[in-house]
């Protein structure tokens, strides 16, 4: 049910974020409004996920992940009521932008946290398969029934849209989502509750430096998501130099890219990975270098798109050990706060790989561009599986555990 929920908020979510930049394209073509909207989506969200991340171990979770949810849905509503109003004004959408990242800088680490709270230990790594399956057919759906939308309704009727699936998702969470009670590092009620804000992310940061193995594996997804930027986001400039600007054409990679996503997360979940954990992101690791590399000797678009898509395939790969690896070897009371560092990492490195990449792609051919960072992810491998501290961490077995023994509701 919570799965569920999540997914009808983050369809109307996404169908909003790709009508806003389609929007905001068509009436200003302008390169530096587009780069306000970017950042607007992504330093909000940098700057708050540590503070989200001591909310979700100070608090109900399931209270937090309910919250952001519905602050991004009144923002919503908020700017479909001005819109209706005559006030279609870039800078209403921009505010809005920075209240959306706000939201999922605060609902990320909440809903990393929260999952461990709700699934056996044993069944992680294929309910993040399956979570990840989900949100990629939803990022191959959301753009198709967002564009037939605008082609015959106004833009405020995709926020009331963002808005009906938000509370519909909310009201599931809330009356059908039953949360056990989980150990907090700081009391909410006695003699601690006030202690700052800033002792809990050092406290935060001390526990990621206890556990070596999460610190290297935060380290490695760090320095991976960095040279896979060229890969995942300069591609349709590769493919309007090497096979044309087709629009039909942009929109085969995206498609290709998400159907590749959802059928590796459904190929995670329903295998469950390698044994050990490290080896199956080793594996991602190297699939992902070398496909990365074929995009650069790729003599046809149809050959192109089939790499696209395993690329996609292998992305889940990646990403559902890596986040079963934190939910399992993190103690509850500070799981928030290190998915806190896990979101900012993530949502941090792919556009810093662009302020390099980007540049430097309008100088050298994306073909070698895109060689070279595929050579470096592959290399990666060989201090991934050469990590002891890794493979040990990634080949502990999970004990089952009772999610209801001796436990409350919250």
């Amino acid at each position: 049910m919570f799965v569920i929920g999540q997914a009808l908020s983050m369809f109307g979510t996404m169908v909003v974020q790709y009508a806003i930049v389609w929007h905001v394209t068509l009436k200003t073509q302008s390169g530096t409004v587009m780069t306000l909207f970017t950042f607007a989506g992504f330093l909000p969200m940098f700057f708050i996920s540590p503070f989200g991340g001591v909310w979700a171990d100070r608090f109900n979770r399931k209270y937090i992940i309910n919250t952001a949810d519905g602050s991004i849905a009144l923002a919503s509503l908020i700017v479909a009521v001005l819109i209706m109003s005559g006030f279609d004004r870039i800078g209403i959408l921009l505010i809005c932008a920075v209240v959306r990242s706000l939201g999922q800088g605060v609902q990320m680490p909440a809903v990393g946290a929260f999952i461990p709270q709700i699934v056996p230990r044993e069944q992680l790594t294929r309910i993040n398969g399956l979570q990840g399956s989900i949100q990629s057919f939803i990022a191959l759906t959301a753009p198709m029934i967002g564009g037939a939308l605008m082609s015959f309704a106004p833009l405020e009727a995709l926020f009331f849209l963002d808005v009906v699936t938000a509370a519909v998702g909310i009201g599931i969470v809330v009356f059908f989502v039953k949360t056990p009670q989980t150990e907090r590092s700081v009391p909410e009620t006695g003699g601690q509750k006030n202690i700052p804000y800033w002792h809990d992310l050092r406290e935060g940061l001390r526990e990621i430096k206890k556990h070596d193995y999460v610190l290297r594996m935060i380290v490695f997804t760090a320095i991976f998501l960095f040279f896979a930027a060229p890969a995942a986001l300069l591609t349709p400039l590769q493919t309007a130099r090497n096979f044309g600007g087709d629009v039909w054409r942009l929109s085969a990679i995206e498609i290709a890219f998400a159907a590749g996503m959802m059928l590796g997360g459904i190929l995670i979940g329903a295998w469950g990975g390698f044994k050990n954990r490290i080896h199956t992101m080793a594996f991602a690791c190297a699939l992902f270098g070398v496909l990365t590399v074929g995009l650069g000797n790729a003599p046809y678009f149809g050959l192109y798109l089939a790499i696209i898509a395993a690329l996609g395939l292998s992305m889940p790969l990646w990403n559902a050990p890596s986040m079963v690896l934190l939910q399992t070897s993190v103690e509850p009371a500070f799981m928030g706060r290190v998915f806190s560092v896990f979101s900012m990492v993530s949502s941090a490195m792919m556009p810093l790989g662009m302020i390099v990449f980007g540049p430097v792609a309008d100088r050298v051919s994306i073909d070698w561009l895109l060689i070279g960072t595929g050579a470096v992810i592959a290399v990666m491998v060989i201090p991934l599986i050469g990590s002891k501290t890794l493979r040990e961490a990634g080949g502990a077995r999970d004990k089952p555990r009772n999610l209801d023994s001796g436990t409350s509701p919250e």
